[in-house]
């Protein structure tokens, strides 16, 4: 952990040189995809383990949260995102693992929810997860599109995913931050753009309308 081998003024520094690698196209690929879900109506589902199931959960609440309306009489006229954190429902995952096996978890979730065109927004450090995989892989067997969120050097989930937002280094705390920002940014993004006047608007605003 850089933690352990770096002082704080190094360890930030660190941090914002890894930023600067981000490819800032993805980030703003991936604000297109959830905006157009919550254009269209469909599903937005998000999982990952450990560090990166509470990053899932957090997304989830706060992208479903920017949806929802300040003033509760507006609650039943106004469009939601539809998305939910598959690391969030505990007796689905200990039956899943001990039923099936925790290779299965995501997978077998989404084979109960998941529609084509719906969005899966998967999250890994390592990019090997194997249960994270194999739900990325169902989802393409079934035209769903498929989003990842990687570290280190991608893994295998960086090549089968549709695309990717990937932070090149190998430090899992480090990914885990960056990824949670980079988070932030879409929570953000999406806000404005649901309210038609942010400085992230764009040619989908229209539709919206």
């Amino acid at each position: 952990m850089l933690g352990c081998d770096l002082e704080i003024d190094a360890y930030l520094d660190r941090l914002r040189t890894v930023l600067k690698t981000i490819d800032t196209s993805a980030v703003s690929r991936l604000g297109d995809h959830l905006y157009e879900r919550w254009l269209d109506g469909r599903q937005v589902f998000v999982f990952g383990n450990g560090g990166s199931a509470a990053t899932a959960s957090h997304l989830a609440q706060d992208l479903g949260k920017t949806c929802a309306p300040q003033d509760q009489s507006e609650c039943s006229r106004t469009r939601r995102l539809k998305i939910m954190s598959l690391t969030d429902n505990v007796g689905w995952i200990t039956a899943l693992a001990n039923d099936i096996g925790y290779e299965s978890v995501f997978s077998e979730q989404l084979m109960h929810y998941a529609s084509p065109g719906d969005l899966v927004l998967a999250i890994s450090g390592s990019g090997n997860s194997p249960n994270v995989l194999r739900a990325v892989e169902w989802a393409k067997s079934q035209a769903v599109m498929t989003f990842a969120l990687t570290g280190y050097d991608g893994g295998k989930l960086m090549q089968i995913a549709d695309d990717c937002i990937h932070v090149p280094l190998h430090d899992m705390g480090m990914v885990e931050s960056v990824h949670l920002a980079l988070g932030h940014w879409l929570v953000g993004d999406l806000a404005a753009r649901v309210s038609g006047s942010g400085r992230y608007r764009s040619a989908l605003t229209t539709n919206a309308q």
